[in-house]
């Protein structure tokens, strides 16, 4: 099934700390734009609206694995 991945749909657990990170982090507000971005971009590849092969999908699904990975470390972090 093709779906978005949001983060608070994600993390759950963290909705409030990403909430607070997003308002008053600057480099948290940069990854988070950045990982909403890059699953926008994902999606549409996914719904066929942006033609890309494979191998260019997968590397982008690989990108926003890690941007994920970046955001539960910040979200790790007192």
């Amino acid at each position: 099934m093709i779906s978005k991945h949001p983060i608070l749909e994600e993390f759950p657990d963290y909705s409030e700390k990403i909430k607070d990170l997003y308002h008053h982090n600057e480099e948290f507000q940069v990854l988070l734009s950045s990982y909403h971005l890059l699953d926008n971009e994902i999606f549409e590849i996914e719904k066929g609206e942006i033609p890309l092969n494979d191998d260019e999908l997968t590397h982008k699904r690989k990108d926003r694995v890690f941007l994920k990975d970046e955001i539960y470390a910040f979200l790790q972090k007192d």
